[in-house]
């Protein structure tokens, strides 16, 4: 395979332009859509309406009633201790892979059926698949190595008529792979999405929470919220900190992509676009020197920001400009 190696970066500030998320949540509106809302909402001291986002039930009930107006998702649950997303951040993620697909597809977003993608750890919450399918019509597999996260998952899609037919659930039994069984013989995937582990071990994991846990809970005492009980920071704590798979591995979030990169030569030929959440900016080095030892043949860095806080989502792909063509106009000018 001939190939041509480049990589570009696109940077962007705030929430990205067809995110419904980018304004100050409409509490009213979504009260009247998701009534059990109502008793997580009151003015702060600043007179403006708004949740204790220290609190995770608090949080879990917003993210019910933004995926109920938004994304006419009627039920939508997770177990006690799973990570609960933020749902603008996650959106943000399916909004920049439309624009990526689009870039390579003279500046039209594919959309619909035809187009499949591939979610690397759904986790107990189906977030992205969820915006994917609902925004864009697009098909998802969401694989995971935790047998109830992916049992949650399948009775969320079963019990929203919106979600049934285009999303489906596999659950990867072997933890040292990541796409063996999750890509089976006759897939194509126009793209992956990723949000990996972020930790190195346990430990780390349980810290991170709880400094998370701590910086919200000092955040709403600024705006005027709740303080947090001793018992509550706890119950927090945990509903927040999610489980192993989805917070720490071995080596973190860099030991994690480079394995993935390394891992996706084996099926190359089977996805367009790969792609990973990056956390931390210091873990770009070590994955753009595995693309390079893979010989990927495009890699795209896009920044995302939402607050404070600035990500990023590194994409790559092994098809050269012929297969790229060919695979535009077998499955996206359907």
């Amino acid at each position: 395979m001939t190939q041509k190696k480049k990589q570009t970066t696109k940077q962007s500030k705030g929430l990205h332009p067809r995110n419904p998320h980018r304004e100050r949540y409409d509490f009213p509106a979504l009260i009247q859509c998701s009534p059990e809302l109502a008793p997580f909402v009151a003015e702060n001291r600043f007179g403006d309406l708004s949740v204790d986002f220290s609190d995770p039930m608090a949080v879990k009930v917003l993210n019910k009633a933004l995926l109920r107006q938004f994304y006419q998702v009627d039920y939508w649950d997770i177990p006690t201790g799973f990570l609960c997303p933020p749902i603008p951040g996650r959106a943000d993620y399916i909004h920049y892979i439309a624009d990526l697909l689009a870039k390579s597809n003279d500046g039209e977003i594919p959309q619909g059926r035809f187009v499949n993608g591939l979610d690397i750890g759904v986790g107990a919450n189906c977030v992205y698949p969820i915006v994917g399918h609902r925004v864009y019509g697009w098909r998802f597999v969401g694989a995971d190595v935790d047998p109830l996260s992916i049992k949650s998952a399948k009775f969320i899609v079963s019990s929203n008529k919106a979600l049934k037919n285009g999303i489906k659930l596999r659950l990867q039994k072997d933890s040292d792979h990541i796409f063996t069984n999750m890509i089976q013989g006759d897939d194509l995937f126009d793209f992956t999405v990723c949000n990996p582990p972020f930790h190195a071990s346990e430990a780390e994991a349980i810290a991170g929470s709880e400094r998370k846990v701590r910086n919200l809970a000092a955040n709403s005492a600024k705006k005027g919220g709740k303080v947090l009980s001793t018992s509550n920071k706890a119950s927090a704590s945990l509903n927040f900190g999610g489980q192993k798979a989805e917070l720490w591995c071995d080596g973190g979030e860099a030991a994690f992509i480079q394995r993935m990169i390394k891992q996706s030569t084996q099926c190359a030929e089977q996805v367009f676009w790969f792609t990973t959440l990056v956390s931390k900016k210091e873990n770009l080095p070590a994955i753009y020197q595995q693309l390079k030892t893979e010989s990927a043949s495009d890699v795209q860095t896009i920044e995302m920001a939402q607050g404070q806080k600035i990500t990023r989502v590194v994409a790559w792909t092994f098809l050269d400009e012929e297969q790229q063509q060919a695979w535009r106009e077998e499955r996206w000018s359907k």
